[in-house]
């Protein structure tokens, strides 16, 4: 696995073997950073259920100020907290272990991407709730295209559907357009 654009384009990141996590595809990775261009320069992001590490890294590779990476697996905490030091990230970047639902709340980020491994599909209504009681500007939610997600999650409102292969990725913001 290769950082796609920025900075730190193509340096290799280190992988989780298994089907523990979900790896963001590098095609879907590129297609959403091309689409988030516009404000991720200086932005605060948030890489819940981040396994590697390969969304937030990437962000910082493209500008973003800070990112936050909320990861629940020891081994890919290990792999993701390696990937950040490899790439001289550390002082950009927050690694908060445990469940994401407890620690989406303390990441103040502008720009938030949820994408839960295969065992935690079902959490990301709950994810979507929570980040409605105080929105950030943009949630981007992962997801497999059979799952559906809804249109509005309190002042959450879906702007946008991008579809690729068998996943999607849902844009919801309080009023303002991907």
């Amino acid at each position: 696995m290769r950082v796609i654009g920025g900075e730190l384009r193509s340096r290799r990141i280190a992988g989780i073997p298994g089907d523990a996590t979900r790896p963001t595809p590098d095609r879907l990775r590129e297609t959403l950073f091309n689409i988030l261009a516009p404000r991720i320069r200086g932005a605060t992001f948030l890489d819940a259920y981040a396994g590697t590490g390969a969304v937030g890294i990437e962000a910082l590779s493209r500008g973003a100020a800070h990112a936050w990476f909320l990861e629940r697996s020891r081994g890919a905490l290990q792999v993701l907290r390696q990937n950040l030091a490899a790439l001289d990230l550390d002082a950009r970047a927050t690694v908060i272990g445990g469940p994401a639902l407890i620690a989406l709340a303390r990441c103040p980020a502008e720009i938030v991407f949820l994408d839960p491994p295969y065992a935690l599909e079902d959490e990301l209504p709950a994810a979507l709730e929570l980040l409605a009681g105080t929105p950030p500007e943009l949630v981007i939610a992962q997801h497999p295209i059979r799952q559906t997600l809804p249109e509005a999650v309190g002042s959450l409102c879906r702007s946008r559907v991008v579809k690729q292969g068998d996943n999607a990725l849902s844009f919801y913001s309080a009023g303002l357009r991907a």
